[in-house]
C-alpha cells in the first residue's frame, strides 16, 4: 500500500493525490494455480526408494523416526522401530498392487500415537552417526511453500485397515534455538470410507505455507517435514501407506516501486517467470471482483515487468493482479 505521505520525493501532483498501490488477496488468488508454476525442492528419499528392498525394510534413508514415547512398553507393544518402514510394491496384476506408486517402493506408518518420520537439516537416519545436512532448504522471504504427500489406508482388502476417524498429520516446521520443532503449517488427514475406498491408489493431500514475511520467526530457518500419526489411543491399530513426498516453492506476486511522473503511474510486477496475469483496477477497494476494470493482460516473462497506468485521473485508485490459467 502506497500513500501520498509515504513518498515525499514524488512530484507535487503526486502528493496532492491519494495514490495507493495494492496487491491485495494475492495469496488466495495465486494458490489455486501454484502447483502448476511452482519450483520443486529436492526432498532426499522423498519416494522412499532407498535402501532398495525385495520385500520390506525397517531402515529408511534420510528420514529419522520420532522418539519413542515415555511409557512405551516394548514387551507388550513391540519394538518402536517396527511402526515405520518401507516396502516394495507388488507387481502389476496383483490384487494389492498400488497403481500410482511413485517408483517401486513406499512406506508404512502404523496408526499409533506419536509414530512418525521427520526430516530437516539436522536429522539423522538409521545409518548416520552425524547429520548429513542433505536437506538444506530454507524459508525465504516472499516465497510460499506447499508440501504434498500421497496417502492411502493400508490393509483394507484383508480387513486390517485403520479405524474410521484415525488421523495422520502432514506438517512443515522449523527448529527454534533449543532445537524444538515448531510447526509453521500442518494438515490433518482423517480416515473415512468415503475418501479411502481402496488400498491400491494413493490420494494426494497438501499443506500450504503462505508467503513468508520479513517478521516471521521462520525466516531463513531450515525447513523441516513431519509425517506423524495423531490417532487417539482408542482408535489406534492398522497402518497408513505414504509415498511421493513433494515440496514446492512459489514466488508470491507483488506490485511495488510505485511512482508518478508526467501524469503516468508506474510500478513493477514481480513473480515467478513465465506466469500470465491480468492487471485490474478500481476506485473502491471493497468492490466485487466483477466490478474491477481490466487494464491489461500480460505474461511476466522474466519475473519482473514494469507496468504503467497512462490515465490515472482519479483521487484514488487500487490495483491488483490475478494469475491467469
Amino acid at each position: 500500500m502506497f500513500h501520498k505521505n509515504a513518498a515525499p520525493r514524488l512530484p507535487k501532483v503526486a502528493r496532492r493525490l491519494n495514490w495507493k498501490l495494492i496487491a491485495w488477496g494475492l495469496g488466495v488468488l495465486l494458490r489455486a494455480n501454484a502447483e502448476l508454476r511452482a519450483g520443486s525442492i529436492l526432498v532426499p528419499n522423498g519416494s522412499f526408494e532407498s535402501p532398495a528392498t525385495f520385500f520390506v525394510s525397517l531402515n529408511l534413508d534420510s528420514w529419522q523416526r520420532t522418539p519413542q514415547p515415555d511409557g512405551w512398553n516394548t514387551n507388550s507393544s513391540g519394538d518402536w522401530t517396527t511402526l515405520t518402514g518401507l516396502f516394495k510394491n507388488t507387481a502389476p496384476g496383483n490384487s494389492d498392487h498400488i497403481d500410482n506408486c511413485d517408483g517401486d517402493q513406499a512406506m508404512w506408518l502404523f496408526a499409533t500415537p506419536e509414530a512418525g518420520l521427520f526430516q530437516d537439516y539436522d536429522s539423522m537416519d538409521w545409518n548416520d552417526a552425524v547429520p548429513t545436512h542433505a536437506f538444506d532448504a530454507r524459508f525465504e522471504v516472499g516465497r510460499a511453500y506447499q508440501l504434498t504427500v500421497g496417502v492411502l489406508v493400508g490393509g483394507l482388502a484383508s480387513g486390517g485397515g485403520i479405524s474410521p476417524g484415525a488421523r495422520v498429520s502432514l506438517g512443515v516446521y522449523y527448529r527454534d534455538a533449543l532445537s524444538n520443532r515448531v510447526t509453521v503449517a500442518a494438515t490433518t488427514v482423517t480416515n473415512s470410507p468415503t475418501i479411502f475406498s481402496n488400498s491400491t491408489h494413493f490420494i494426494d493431500f497438501s499443506v500450504s505455507v503462505p508467503s513468508v514475511k520479513t517478521g516471521d520467526a521462520w525466516v531463513d530457518q531450515h525447513i523441516g517435514l513431519l509425517l506423524l500419526s495423531t490417532v487417539s489411543a482408542d482408535l489406534q491399530g492398522g497402518y497408513w501407506d505414504l509415498d511421493n513426498v513433494r515440496l514446492t516453492s512459489t514466488l508470491a506476486a507483488t506490485l511495488q516501486n510505485a511512482y508518478l511522473t508526467n501524469g503516468q503511474f508506474h510500478f513493477m510486477l514481480s513473480s515467478e517467470p513465465g506466469v500470465a496475469f491480468e492487471l485490474l483496477s478500481s476506485t473502491n477497494l471493497a468492490a466485487p471482483m466483477a466490478d474491477w476494470s481490466r487494464l491489461v493482460t500480460l505474461t511476466n516473462t522474466t519475473g519482473t515487468t514494469p507496468l504503467v497506468d497512462t490515465n490515472p485521473n482519479f483521487d484514488q485508485r487500487f490495483y491488483r493482479v490475478r494469475q491467469l490459467p
